[in-house]
């Protein structure tokens, strides 16, 4: 081992990462783990003693409900992780951005956003079917309130069945026969390296993702100087303009995983794109737009509060299009 490498994992002061406990949670964290200990120039084998992983069982993971809509508000799938953060047990917390409240408890911060990976829905059916080759009637098992709302407004002649669970659970209750497909977040798919598994992406213009899929969210306490630094080092300015333009509407709209909203900010040749939409639980009224913030630097001070501000603009018009209507869909989720 190179010398100058040897002092630096000498000098260097374990940050401890906190994650819930399910499969996908916990290799999102590895991943992460990975990403700072090559920006912090540690080797790969010293990276579990320099960046010690502590699970948690979250609240959403507890609760049996057949769906999240019966027992969520905010923070379902967080709260506990928070908590190891502000007492002091962890330094850094890896979270799924999609389960993330649009505020954050005081004294945690945003420390960075990875690269984004897949945002797409992946339909998984045994025989690989494609979304328009379901036959009328396929029992279609999901629990996402955005997901059902969606497939009653496209399908509306497909039976939808409860389906909770990490990925592994519900590939198995698929696998079982509990439904003929069902719908995963292909990035998941991705992160776990589950290529065994038959499955159809969706392109947006099908299923609009919910709002921070393929996002992870590292967190860090306020006054944690050498968490905010490192993870600063990982950051990614194209995701964090998506992810501030999608959480900005997230937070304008007063969403949670109740409400069935979808969202997708991209970018293509430095211009930022958003596009939104809002629900009746059952498919009945949908109302969406389209936003646009143009090519600038990157770089620039502002430019994050410049796509917050098309996230808010967005939020806005949605509610106005959406009328009378607004309040029903967002008190029937």
């Amino acid at each position: 081992m190179a010398t100058g490498l040897v002092i630096a994992i000498m000098s260097f002061k374990p940050l401890a990462i906190a994650s819930r406990q399910s499969p996908l949670a916990v290799r999102q964290a590895e991943l992460v783990r990975d990403l700072l200990g090559e920006a912090a120039g540690i080797a790969p084998e010293d990276r579990e003693v320099a960046f010690p992983l502590k699970t948690y069982v979250s609240t959403g993971d507890k609760l049996l409900a057949p769906s999240l809509s019966e027992i969520g508000g905010k923070g379902l799938f967080t709260k506990e992780v928070e908590d190891a953060l502000l007492s002091g047990e962890a330094d850094i917390a890896v979270h799924s951005m999609k389960d993330m409240p649009a505020e954050m408890p005081d004294g945690l911060i945003l420390a960075a956003v990875p690269a984004r990976e897949d945002y797409r829905d992946a339909l998984v059916s045994p025989g690989g079917l494609t979304f328009d080759a379901l036959p009328e009637g396929a029992r279609i098992g999901t629990s996402s309130i955005r997901r059902r709302a969606q497939l009653s407004r496209l399908r509306p002649d497909v039976t939808l069945v409860p389906m909770r669970g990490n990925v592994g659970t519900r590939l198995d209750k698929l696998a079982r026969g509990e439904a003929d497909a069902t719908f995963l977040a292909e990035a998941g798919l991705k992160r776990l390296g589950r290529d065994d598994v038959t499955r159809t992406p969706l392109s947006p213009d099908i299923m609009l993702p919910a709002p921070g899929q393929g996002i992870l969210c590292i967190q860090a306490r306020a006054d944690n100087e050498a968490a905010l630094e490192l993870c600063a080092r990982i950051n990614c300015q194209d995701t964090a303009l998506a992810s501030t333009a999608e959480r900005a509407l997230v937070k304008k709209l007063d969403a949670s995983c109740r409400t069935p909203l979808a969202a997708l900010a991209t970018l293509n040749d430095g211009e930022l794109s958003l596009r939104a939409e809002i629900l009746m639980p059952d498919g009945t009224s949908h109302f969406g737009g389209y936003r646009e913030l143009p090519a600038q630097d990157r770089s620039a001070p502002g430019v994050l509060h410049a796509a917050g501000l098309i996230g808010e603009s967005l939020a806005r018009h949605l509610i106005e299009e959406a009328g009378d209507q607004f309040t029903r869909i967002f008190g029937a989720s």
